[in-house]
């Protein structure tokens, strides 16, 4: 198992030493943040901050590994005189994105995330593990900063609900799926 191993590591290592051109950057910005489901929530504002790499494979193509912190959630209603409250989820966002150059200035990005749950302020069933994807574009002021809106779309339930104190018909209500969705507004800087 351990030769695998390496000798994956090395056929990886090998193809990012052979890409024409390899960039790492950094990147921060603004979450707006919401739980979708049917009883979506309203809109939290949070933060993203990590480093990413730009790595050429194909003439205008590109793949974007990142690695960011991000603050998600949302905020709910009260029902039937019950208090609003705030769901606060903190993730590390691995998202890989296929990125293309348009222009020189103008680029569209496209790929999965793996989201792994870091902390919760809440008392609920929250899963550890987070998938989504994501549609971004970008626009280059220099060949070294640039900025980007992306959309992030849940794919997986936020909470989970497997235990049979849920599947009660009095609590349908939890057979929904709430997925974390995000728009992020960022800037990024490459070294």
């Amino acid at each position: 198992m351990k030769k695998i191993i390496l000798c994956a590591i090395a056929i990886m290592a090998f193809g990012f030493a052979n890409a024409q051109k390899t960039r790492f950057g950094v990147k921060g910005g603004l979450n707006i943040a919401t739980i979708g489901g049917e009883d979506r929530a309203n809109a939290l504002i949070g933060f993203q901050l990590g480093g990413f790499a730009e790595i050429n494979v194909w003439k205008k193509l590109y793949i974007q590994p990142e690695l960011l912190y991000s603050a998600q959630g949302g905020k709910f209603d009260g029902y039937y005189g019950e208090p609003d409250y705030t769901v606060n989820l903190n993730y590390i966002n691995v998202p890989v994105l296929a990125k293309y150059y348009i222009t020189k200035q103008f680029t569209v990005e496209a790929g999965p995330q793996l989201g792994f749950l870091v902390s919760s302020k809440n008392t609920y069933d929250e899963k550890s593990v987070d998938v989504a994807f994501n549609l971004g574009a970008g626009y280059n002021f220099t060949d070294n900063f640039s900025v980007g809106i992306r959309y992030t779309i849940g794919l997986s339930n936020v909470y989970d609900y497997d235990n049979d104190y849920y599947d009660d018909e009095d609590f349908g209500y939890y057979d929904n799926r709430y997925t974390n969705n995000v728009l992020a507004l960022t800037a990024a800087y490459k070294f």
